[in-house]
């Protein structure tokens, strides 16, 4: 087996590619979108080259066919915030074979150490944690837009390898064709007619406002969390700007106690519904099937992110939130599916919220992590 360096169009070609072989016969498999894949790799396109490095490769076995890929990146923001300093890996591919596994791990491991990290956790993304991040090991149905899938036996090529479980990402799932249960609803109508609490949802033409007050409550809410770093207003611009051609302004809503932005709740359509058959190509025959199933609609949303100030976080107003997309949502008889992806294990707030609106279990992702 050998291991070569992406560094030009064929090599580049193969790390897509991979994936096609992989999951020929897995229908619940939808190829993310190859623009998508290769912005991360892009120095002109991800902020995260300002701060941090990455290399990927692609594994060939003795008949120089391509049977698996890799990625290694350094954030140095985040890097030395744990114990020891952690790189991390992603893009992980591969067939069912340990030994090209372990050439794989070891050739992401051998190029962190040569960068000074002493562990590395995976699979993860250089990049938000809102994509790519994580490897799935239940509920191994279609996955939602920026949601890692994966086959059942990468979570044995990990352990074999010396991966433990750094934390579990969990995606419950809302059934929006039942209501919220009475007592949840109850409350969050009582919360959302306080006096001064105030409820927006996202406008393009003040998207400099609502992105300045996100990014206000989101390092207020989450600053207490392990290895956390502030995120940046270029960060998020660069977020929406991706997020347009999908979003929707009425399912982005922000709550404001008397005046000051407080929590906030981030939901988009699902794109997977849209480019489910594209097989990660986006050409002019793939853009006009996009465009009209934008048009017709998808049933399924995801929530990629929500946050409230420290200061409010046990005031009811994610519930109240949820209330005010029920207003929009329900009446349009368009979505059915709700999924929450994804709180972490060690995020007992958030899940105690998700349970309150009736939310079922759906998928486990684990971030895993090395030790040098």
């Amino acid at each position: 087996m050998k291991v070569l360096a992406v560094n030009n169009d064929q090599t580049q070609k193969q790390f897509l590619d991979v994936v096609e072989p992989l999951y020929r016969n897995d229908k619940a498999y939808i190829r993310p979108l190859d623009q998508d894949v290769e912005k991360i790799f892009d120095i002109q396109q991800n902020s995260f080259f300002k701060h941090g490095q990455c290399t990927r490769w692609i594994l060939l076995d003795n008949k120089g066919k391509v049977i698996g890929r890799v990625a290694a990146f350094v954030n140095e923001k985040k890097a030395y915030g744990y114990e020891v300093p952690t790189g991390g890996m992603g893009f992980f591919e591969c067939i069912d074979d340990q030994n090209a596994a372990n050439l794989l791990f070891d050739t992401a491991k051998t190029w962190l150490i040569e960068r000074g990290m002493k562990a590395m956790e995976g699979p993860i993304n250089f990049g938000e944690n809102d994509s790519f991040w994580g490897l799935l090991v239940e509920g191994f149905i279609p996955a939602s837009y920026g949601m890692n899938y994966h086959l059942p036996y990468y979570h044995q090529l990990f352990k074999n390898y010396g991966f433990e479980t750094s934390y579990e990402q969990l995606t419950n799932i809302i059934d929006l064709t039942i209501p919220f249960p009475a007592r949840f609803t109850k409350i969050a109508n009582w919360v959302a007619a306080k006096p001064g609490y105030t409820f927006e949802y996202f406008k393009k033409d003040k998207a400099d406002k609502y992105i300045s007050d996100l990014m206000e409550i989101y390092n207020d809410g989450w600053k207490d969390f392990e290895n956390f770093v502030p995120i940046k207003k270029e960060i998020l611009q660069e977020s929406f700007k991706q997020m347009e051609v999908i979003m929707d302004e009425k399912l982005i809503w922000f709550a404001y106690v008397d005046g000051e932005p407080a929590s906030f709740t981030v939901l988009i359509p699902d794109a997977n519904q849209m480019i489910k058959d594209f097989n990660g190509k986006l050409g002019l025959l793939q853009k006009l099937k996009f465009a009209y199933r934008r048009w017709v609609g998808v049933t399924r949303m995801r929530a990629i992110v929500m946050g409230t100030k420290t200061a409010y976080q046990k005031h009811g107003l994610e519930s109240a939130l949820f209330i005010k997309l029920g207003e929009y949502v329900l009446p349009k008889n368009q979505y059915t599916e709700l999924e929450l992806s994804w709180v972490g294990d060690f995020n007992e707030k958030m899940l105690a919220i998700h349970e309150a609106t009736g939310a079922k279990f759906g998928k486990k992702h684990l971030t895993l992590r090395k030790d040098f």
